[in-house]
Formats: structure tokens, C-alpha cells, sequence
């Protein structure tokens, strides 16, 4: 049994034809009439508005050659990526398969990348993309990446990061390190999927403070101390800092505590209190040798708490207050020395010169006369005799 059928395309529209299931034919904008046997005759309607050509019959479409002067067709292979760009702007990510773009009154412009790959990989467990000798032959380099990475299908066909500054980037395929990429400087990143798992690990560049607080410290004498430090460090070495432990500023915290019972631990209370510039220097020299090692550089150390037991505070206290006193009394006596030694010189050199006894006196009386209201007369006898009370 077979009827006619109209069909009617209208403007912006086309529409495919299928016969007993099978793409046969495109239509333009216009009126059809087809003939249907056994009602094996079905339409799909599309939108050119729509730039993407979307069905699921996409590829046998394709391979009709229904699209051809219609439609802009990607059909990528497992190395082959590609980014559209439409009437001058991005429009789509594109990995492994077929898709397609109505060029209707547009302009459709595809960037095709194809990703490198060792063709001596033979195990059947990797796929060629997984094979890639190299990691840079994955890595996306575009003036317009940070447009690209928001685009539809970006998400699943690249791994994004970002560097922030005042870090440094480290690349890190499926957990291994990337050392031909180096140290990546602040940015936005992107590196194709189907090559592995790509992650780029941000290291903080700047200083840090480490607090080391609370440490009990046994000092050579018995006494325990509790001791707050810290430790300021930069990262010198990322790829050694990132890769010789799980994580460098614990492995450094616990350097720092063990560099702490070594330094303090060989002293006793009194030389630790009174040499503390000197705990401290070799505290640091003892941490850079230790920081090296995990890629780090120590910029400074500090002892910024000594925290001592209640009793031994007291004794402590005691202690000073005495050797205050001590100091206080062995002044007052070195004044009093002096004193007593400046007094015999001066009876000496009296002794010595009449002269300057009789000046001697003659001061004395004259301070006595202001206070006393006397009026003094001089002359060949004594200072004394001469004294005279006026009132």
C-alpha cells in the first residue's frame, strides 16, 4: 500500500527523510510531495538557529553524505581534538566522534588539534593516547584559553588549573611527576584528556611561619621546659618538597621538635637562660641543614616562650631578687670606698699645706656666719678668736 505525503519546510528548518529507518534525504525550505509505501516514510525537523546539528542518527546522516554544502562536519579519531568558533567566536569543545554545525547564513571555523603519541606502545591495556612520550604535546596553549575553558564540552575533554600567584605549578601525570615541564609560573592551564590524568599541584612560594608551640624539653639538669619557637621558611625547591614527603611543613615541624631536644637537652637551665641568642643560632644552623633536604630554606628561627615549672619559677625569682641585692650592697659599699678615700686624700694634702687649712676654715665660718647672723674680724690670731655676736 502506498499514499503521498506533502512536506513543508519552512524558513530556517531543514528536515531528513528517512525510508525503513535509513537517512535518504535532506530537504530545503519549500513544499514536497513523497511518495510513502507501507508507511516506511519519517521526517526529522531541525532548526538552523540551532548551529548544532543534534540527533542521534548523526552518523548515518553523515554517511548519506546528506550534510555536504549544509553543514560543517567533525568526524575526530581517538588523537583528534578540536575547538569551534562561530560567526568569530568560541563556541564548543570537540573530542572523539562525530558532530556538526549548520552553516546557514554563518561562518563556522574549526581549530583541529591533533595530540601526540608513541606508536611503540604495544600494551593492549593503554589506549595510544596513554602512550604519549611527551607531556607538552597535550598541554593546550591558547591567547583565548580562559574563554575556551568555559565553553561547552571543555569540561570533559580537558583537565583545567589554575596557578595563583605567589605559587608555583608542578604538572603531575597519572601521580608522577612531570619533570620536563618544570616550575609553572601563575596562570590558567590546560592539558587534553585521553593522555592520562593531568593535575597541576600549586606550591606556595612565599614565606611561612611555622609555630612549634608546646614542647616539653628535659634540659641537662633535669629541669623540664615548655618552650614555644617558631620557624620562618620558604619552599626553595618545589619539586623536591612536594615529591620527598606527603607533606614538608609537617615533616619540617617535626625537624624543628627533634632539633629543639638536641640543642636544649645538652644544656643545663642556667647556660640555656643565659646563652639563649646562642640556642637560637644553633637551633637554626642544625634547621637549615634538615630543610635542605626536603627543598626548603629557613629565613629565620626564633625562641618566642620559655615556659618554667611553678617551683622553679619561685626559685628562680629568688635567686635573681638575691643576686640584685648582692649587687645593690656591693655598690653601696664601693660608693662608700671612695668616699672614705677621698676624704683621707683631703686630710693629707690639709696636712700637708696651712694654707689651704686656713682657706678650709675660712669657707666653714663663712657658711656658719650666713646661717648664724655673725659678723666675722680677722686678723693675726685664730679664725675663732676673732668671732664676734652681733646680736
Amino acid at each position: 500500500m502506498s499514499f503521498l505525503k506533502w512536506i513543508r519546510v519552512q524558513y530556517g528548518q531543514r528536515v531528513v527523510v528517512y525510508r525503513d529507518a535509513q537517512p535518504v534525504e535532506l530537504l530545503r525550505p519549500g513544499r514536497y510531495l513523497r511518495v510513502a509505501v507501507g508507511g516506511g516514510l519519517e521526517i526529522e525537523r531541525f532548526s538552523t538557529r540551532d548551529p548544532w546539528v543534534a540527533t542521534n542518527m548523526l552518523p548515518e546522516i553523515v554517511r548519506a553524505g546528506l550534510l555536504e554544502g549544509e553543514a560543517v562536519v567533525l568526524d575526530l579519531v581517538d588523537r583528534e581534538r578540536a575547538i569551534v568558533r562561530i560567526d568569530g567566536r568560541y563556541a564548543g569543545v570537540k573530542g572523539k566522534g562525530v558532530s556538526a554545525v549548520w552553516t546557514a547564513e554563518r561562518k563556522v571555523e574549526v581549530e583541529k588539534y591533533e595530540l601526540g603519541f608513541s606508536a611503540r606502545s604495544t600494551d593492549a591495556a593503554v589506549s595510544p593516547l596513554n602512550g604519549a612520550t611527551s607531556v607538552e604535546s597535550f598541554r593546550l596553549e591558547h591567547p583565548s584559553l580562559a574563554v575556551i575553558v568555559e565553553l561547552p564540552g571543555a569540561k570533559s575533554e580537558l583537565d583545567v588549573s589554575v596557578v595563583a600567584p605567589g605559587t608555583t605549578g608542578l604538572v603531575f601525570r597519572d601521580g608522577k611527576l612531570a619533570s620536563e615541564m618544570g616550575d609553572l609560573s601563575p596562570g590558567l592551564y590546560a592539558f587534553w584528556k585521553g593522555g592520562g590524568k593531568f593535575q597541576v599541584v600549586a606550591v606556595d612560594r612565599r614565606e611561612q611561619v611555622l609555630d612549634v608551640s608546646g614542647q616539653e624539653i628535659l634540659t641537662a639538669d633535669k629541669v623540664t621546659l615548655r618552650l614555644n619557637a617558631l620557624v620562618v621558611f620558604r619552599v626553595a625547591d618545589a619539586a623536591l618538597a612536594v615529591t620527598t614527603v606527603e607533606s614538608y611543613s609537617q615533616a619540617l615541624y617535626r625537624q624543628a621538635q627533634l632539633a629543639l631536644r638536641a640543642v636544649v637537652g645538652t644544656r643545663d637551665l642556667e647556660a640555656f637562660l643565659a646563652g639563649k641568642d646562642e640556642v637560637v643560632a644553633e637551633l637554626e644552623n642544625l634547621l637549615r641543614k634538615r630543610a635542605s633536604e626536603l627543598g626548603l630554606e629557613i629565613r629565620e628561627t626564633g625562641i618566642r616562650d620559655v615556659i618554667l615549672p611553678g617551683e622553679m619559677k619561685e626559685i628562680l625569682n629568688r635567686v635573681v631578687e638575691a643576686k640584685k641585692r648582692a649587687e645593690a650592697m656591693l655598690l653601696t659599699r664601693r660608693e662608700e670606698t671612695a668616699a672614705m678615700r677621698m676624704q683621707a686624700n683631703t686630710a693629707k694634702i690639709f696636712e700637708s699645706s696651712p694654707t689651704l687649712m686656713k682657706l678650709k676654715e675660712l669657707e666653714v665660718l663663712e657658711k656658719v656666719a650666713e646661717k648664724a647672723n655673725l659678723t666675722v674680724v680677722l686678723g693675726d690670731g685664730g679664725l675663732s678668736e676673732r668671732v664676734m655676736k652681733l646680736v
